[in-house]
């Protein structure tokens, strides 16, 4: 009866309410959100052990990272699609059953080509799960409420990253880096039975059912985002653009890029919605959130490296260095929960993108003295951070949306997060290995026989050596140990200069979010297509 009259099902569509309360429904949610995200780092320390296991060298035990990166890139835009097509929980449970089974294929593979194929139905399953999980967050809750609800969704987006080395090394040392996959099962069967129970699509997802399928669209964006996550994965081992087919994967990215916005711009049935571009509220969240995914990213990644190869710690205890950052996330999103509504969520966004740039400007003065509380601090307020940049940016960037239009923009804002995380990894490699280079290239050139601080240096070397090995091996020795220093030195150069970067970049942001429009209260009207 409600659907005879198209005028009388259009009003209140705001107002739709589900059935349960909806902290059941976060819940129900976000444990395949958590697990999912949790998988997209877990792996990373287990690599030597599946290279061994399967016989592959680490450069091609690297695809099982790649493989999933991609098809996960790939889905995500085109998830709001599949929601208004399928139904929103039919996708959502479908997603955490294909997540969930291809988990038990990548625990059961023989080798590595069964592991990457399964891990690409992982990243397909697994893509699926965070823009649909948000989508059913923001529209489950009141608009006073969303702040809170925005709080538990970015608990696990945030920690699930930081704790996933921590525990991927511990299975991996205690029991097998099979069971890093196998313990998705359990808590697969848990999300499927509470998203079965308690989730529900609201009547709009309903009455969009009825479209086309844009295949070329699809293949479009398919070939941009697997050209372009392809290069930035590969891009510093095969030296950037000196390489062929780095210059025509990246052609072809781009090219394929634009003409995957012309053609969603012409279509009529678009996979993905572009036109929700025109909001200038998303358009500021969509570069936002690149830059925080950037140095979110970016940051983690180097971090590891940084205490495992310089500082000498195992890759358990560098993982529970940094894992301190989700202690501050948590305390930072409980409390920005509520005061979302309260304060002015610009402000609030300003003040966490500068306490972001304060923790990593602490990280850009370390040195390699430092004992493991001067790498704890800065990762605790970096976490604290966290809290303050993404609860109100997620909701002042959807605030001025529509219910309908959601389900599409939090494909398009998940990617813009995973590409700017991607770009900021890319990016912070490649700065550490050509800053490394260049420092070492200054510093050699005071290590003369001149240079009276290096005599002396080299004297006091040479002299331990020489009892042990005899004059004429002594001084080759004591060369080597002299270059091993210089390299420390000067990689350690690089790493502060990539972290005073990524500082500079979180105080430029700090301004940028006074762009966005306050947030007053929902649009009301008929669905925008």
């Amino acid at each position: 009866m409600a659907d005879s009259d198209p005028n009388k099902s259009m009003i209140g569509h705001d107002e739709w309410s589900p059935g349960v309360n909806p902290w059941i429904i976060a819940a129900a949610v976000m444990l395949a959100t958590f697990m999912e995200v949790l998988d997209t780092s877990v792996a990373n320390v287990s690599l030597p052990h599946i290279g061994g296991s399967l016989s592959a060298s680490t450069d091609e035990s690297t695809w099982v990272l790649t493989s999933y990166l991609v098809s996960n890139a790939i889905i995500l835009p085109a998830t709001g699609w599949l929601a208004s097509v399928f139904g929103r929980k039919r996708v959502l449970i479908t997603a955490i059953i294909i997540f969930t089974l291809s988990s038990a294929l990548c625990g059961a593979a023989s080798s590595l080509g069964m592991l990457v194929v399964a891990r690409v139905l992982q990243g397909l399953g697994g893509g699926c799960l965070q823009p649909i999980a948000q989508a059913v967050l923001l529209e489950s809750f009141p608009t006073e409420k969303r702040g809170q609800a925005m709080a538990v969704y970015g608990m696990g987006i945030i920690v699930a990253p930081i704790i996933g080395p921590t525990l991927g090394g511990w299975i991996t040392d205690n029991y097998s880096w099979r069971w890093i996959f196998y313990i998705n099962i359990p808590v697969g069967v848990a999300a499927i039975m509470m998203a079965q129970a308690f989730v529900h699509d609201p009547p709009y997802i309903r009455r969009l059912a009825r479209r086309t399928i844009d295949y070329i669209g699809f293949g479009l964006m398919a070939i941009w985002l697997a050209t372009l996550q392809l290069v930035l994965d590969k891009g510093q081992e095969a030296d950037w653009f000196a390489a062929a087919w780095i210059r025509w994967f990246s052609v072809l990215s781009i090219g394929s890029l634009i003409a995957f916005v012309i053609r969603e711009l012409k279509s009529k049935d678009p996979i993905v919605d572009l036109r929700v571009i025109k909001d200038g509220n998303f358009r500021t969240g969509m570069v936002l959130i690149a830059i925080v995914g950037a140095v979110l990213y970016g940051t983690t990644a180097m971090l590891p490296i940084f205490l495992q190869t310089l500082m000498g710690y195992p890759a358990l205890q560098s993982g529970l260095a940094v894992s301190p950052r989700g202690l501050g996330s948590l305390v930072s999103m409980m409390i920005v929960g509520r005061l979302v509504g309260v304060i002015d969520s610009r402000w609030l966004m300003a003040s966490g993108f500068a306490i972001l740039a304060l923790s990593v400007f602490m990280l850009s003065g370390i040195n390699l003295d430092v004992a493991m509380h001067n790498v704890v601090w800065p990762n605790v307020i970096n976490g604290l951070s966290m809290g303050f940049i993404f609860v109100p940016l997620t909701t002042t960037t959807m605030g001025t949306l529509r219910n309908e239009q959601i389900g599409n923009a939090t494909g398009i804002y998940n990617l813009m997060r995973n590409i700017g995380g991607s770009i900021g990894i890319s990016a912070s490699t490649t700065l550490v290995t050509r800053s490394a280079q260049v420092h070492q290239a200054m510093i050699v050139s005071h290590l003369t026989p001149y240079d009276q601080p290096f005599m002396h240096a080299m004297s006091g070397v040479q002299h331990m050596m020489t009892s042990q090995s005899g004059a004429v091996a002594a001084t080759q020795q004591a060369y080597g140990v002299m270059y091993a220093m210089l390299v420390r030195q000067a990689t350690l150069l690089a790493f502060l200069d990539n972290f005073f970067g990524l500082g500079v970049l979180c105080l430029l942001c700090a301004p940028l979010v006074f762009v966005f429009r306050k947030v007053k209260g929902r649009p009301s009207g008929p669905p925008v297509h």
